[in-house]
């Protein structure tokens, strides 16, 4: 086992990974920028490393800071959380290189899956479903309006680095296909510093189901249910929960053999996310694949009562998995609802300040996962959000229920937050019935 863990990451996942680290006996380092110097994660560590001024690329961004960071405090292994260098290939190889183990997949596989043209052509060969569209990145213009033509209106139009949203445009008509993929190339090349891009069938107001899947260094690997993400703003997921009401336990079972198979066809080791695209007549279509632990994964904690990241530290370590497939099942129902510090009613600005007065709701069945305390500052350079409320309870109703009352108990006081956003849409009709899709929130929001 590891004797020391750096985590290259700030805010809840940090804590939340230091949190893991303790209860396996390692010792913790994290790194912080000049902004982050109060933070949480800067505080409860064992050690920290200033790495630089508040701009990611400064600091958290900053791969030779952080090898650099490790060196000093002689940690041998690095885990990264989410965002940040969480799924750069060359970083990961950096670590490797100068001898410190990535608590993640390998180079390889995060190079093989971050190109998502290169993927769907992989998940293809594996017999994985995928939609319709492109045989990898589009070369030009013409080859555009081919496809175009082919696959008929609408299209999506995907960079193929892409993620969290970026680099995506819906073509409604032949006339939009070029300001589409120009736009679609210049925010990707903006954001990934690759331009490329590729055409997909556009399906309609489909459902967003991700499966969760743990796979050790032996060859071994699992799926530990399904998660639904379908309730999103600009591609962002605002809350998700777990299981979804789209899944029967045989859709379940095919979508988690179909994500375990894209898997092991990346020789792909370590905890990782295989998102699909569900259609109403129950087609599933290979997504992405995310190489890295998710911001939602609490709630397949609590409906499996498996510690995903205690599991990312032990497979990095070379132990092979506790279970089998056979042992997983799911108990109850988890929400999460992601708390950020934003405005809402003013086209959801980010409000960074000093949280004045707080108050965290707690009880039987309730996890807040968060970084912030009275008296903190929230900085103005990094991701608005500021804790993960998660409920859990036997059934979906008593889920809602229980959320609905931890948003009311949940007071932030100081900057503009959410929490009300989240309890008109934990009370929406749509939501309650559990039919709504991608688009619904969008819709409801124009």
């Amino acid at each position: 086992m590891f004797k020391k863990v750096l985590i290259a990451n700030r805010g809840e996942i940090a804590v939340r990974i230091i949190r893991a680290c303790r209860e396996l006996g390692i010792h913790t380092v994290t790194v912080h920028s000049t902004a982050d110097k109060h933070a949480l994660h800067a505080k409860i560590a064992d050690e920290t490393v200033c790495i630089g001024p508040a701009a990611t690329k400064d600091s958290y961004l900053n791969a030779e800071a952080i090898i650099e960071a490790c060196k000093m405090t002689g940690a041998d292994a690095l885990h990264p959380g989410f965002g940040f260098l969480s799924e750069n290939a060359d970083f990961a190889e950096l670590c490797l290189e100068n001898g410190i183990e990535f608590i993640g997949p390998s180079p390889k596989s995060i190079r093989m899956l971050g190109d998502k043209a290169a993927a769907k052509e992989t998940m293809k060969e594996a017999g994985v479903p995928v939609i319709p569209g492109s045989d990898g990145a589009v070369p030009d213009m013409e080859a555009a309006r081919i496809l175009c033509r082919a696959m008929g209106c609408p299209v999506m139009i995907k960079a193929s680095a892409g993620g969290g949203g970026r680099g995506i445009r819906l073509v409604n008509s032949p006339e939009e296909l070029e300001p589409a993929i120009n736009a679609a190339r210049a925010e990707a090349r903006n954001f990934f510093g690759d331009d490329s891009i590729y055409m997909e069938r556009f399906i309609e107001n489909p459902k967003h189901i991700e499966v969760q899947i743990l796979a050790d260094k032996q060859g071994n690997a699992v799926y530990l249910g399904e998660r639904d993400c379908s309730m999103q703003r600009r591609n962002q997921k605002v809350l998700e929960e777990t299981p979804s009401t789209a899944a029967t336990p045989e859709l379940r079972e095919k979508m988690g053999r179909a994500a375990v198979s894209a898997a092991k066809a990346c020789g792909y080791y370590n905890a990782g996310t295989i998102e699909f695209l569900l259609d109403k007549n129950g087609h599933f279509y290979f997504m992405e694949m995310n190489t890295r632990i998710q911001v939602e994964h609490p709630i397949t904690e609590w409906v499996t009562g498996i510690d995903l990241v205690k599991q990312q530290i032990l497979i990095a370590a070379g132990e092979k998995l506790p279970f089998v497939q056979e042992d997983i099942s799911l108990r109850g129902h988890s929400i999460e609802c992601r708390i950020n510090a934003e405005n809402p009613e003013k086209n959801f600005r980010p409000c960074p300040g000093t949280i004045t007065a707080l108050h965290i709701p707690g009880g039987p069945g309730i996890r807040v996962d968060s970084s912030v305390y009275q008296g903190y500052t929230i900085p103005p350079y990094y991701d608005s959000m500021i804790a993960k409320l998660i409920v859990h309870a036997p059934t979906r109703q008593e889920a809602i229920a229980k959320m609905k009352w931890a948003l009311s108990e949940f007071i932030v006081e100081g900057v503009d937050t959410n929490i009300d956003f989240q309890l008109s849409l934990i009370r929406d009709g749509e939501f309650e019935k559990g039919t709504y899709g991608i688009k619904y929130l969008e819709n409801k929001l124009s």
